[in-house]
């Protein structure tokens, strides 16, 4: 049955919905800097907003890590860490892909929204899944990070579009709810399949299809 969704923007996060958990780049990363998962994950995730809000630059990042756990680290040090860690986001789920592919087929819009730093801009807009985006906004270069209110308004403008109109799909459920606080229909990602589940019954009710 169609994916199409008439009148409606399916908005995806890209971290762990898009893609997959990057656990092998996870790995690779304690080997390259020496440190165990306890020392270095924590201070990654804490600092991680920083970056994805746009406060600290991807160099500054790491050293501020560094800091934090008491190690001092070269910028050659920095770009093998970043390398390792920013190519492991890029291994994507090809279910979910495929799903954003059936409704853009469909003449469904679509675009991303995610929280992410300054680097992976470029990267969102001209890779390949990036044909299928009518708009990529990304946190860092608006200064705000989902919950935000703001961000979701700002996404909704680009598109041309009231919040309404948007469906946004996130796996934190924080972030689902915080689209549904502006007008949106929120959806919060567990699953490819709980995901199809949930598009096909939002286009059957377009359709008209009996539950």
């Amino acid at each position: 049955m169609s994916l199409f969704l008439p009148g409606r923007v399916v908005v995806f996060d890209y971290g762990e919905v898009i893609s997959r958990t990057p656990h092998a780049a996870r790995d690779a990363l304690l080997a390259a800097t020496g440190c165990s998962a306890e020392e270095l994950f924590p201070v990654y995730q804490e600092l991680r907003h920083d970056l994805d809000r746009g406060d600290l630059s991807t160099l500054a990042y790491w050293r501020a890590i560094g800091e934090h756990i008491g190690r001092s680290w070269s910028v050659s040090e920095v770009h093998r860490f970043w390398a390792i860690d920013f190519t492991g986001w890029f291994a994507v789920d090809p279910e979910v892909l495929d799903l954003v592919e059936e409704l853009h087929d469909a003449g469904t819009r679509v675009a991303l929204l995610s929280n992410a730093g300054f680097d992976f801009g470029d990267p969102y807009r001209h890779s390949p899944m990036a044909s299928m985006f009518e708009t990529v906004v990304v946190s860092a270069e608006e200064h705000v990070l989902k919950p935000d209110s703001s961000i979701y308004r700002t996404t909704c403008d680009r598109l041309g579009i009231a919040p309404a109109q948007m469906v946004f799909v996130d796996n934190r459920a924080e972030n689902a709810s915080g689209a549904e606080a502006v007008g949106a229909v929120g959806h919060h990602y567990t699953s490819p399949a709980g995901l199809r589940t949930f598009l096909q019954e939002l286009a059957d009710a377009a359709e008209g299809v009996p539950a």
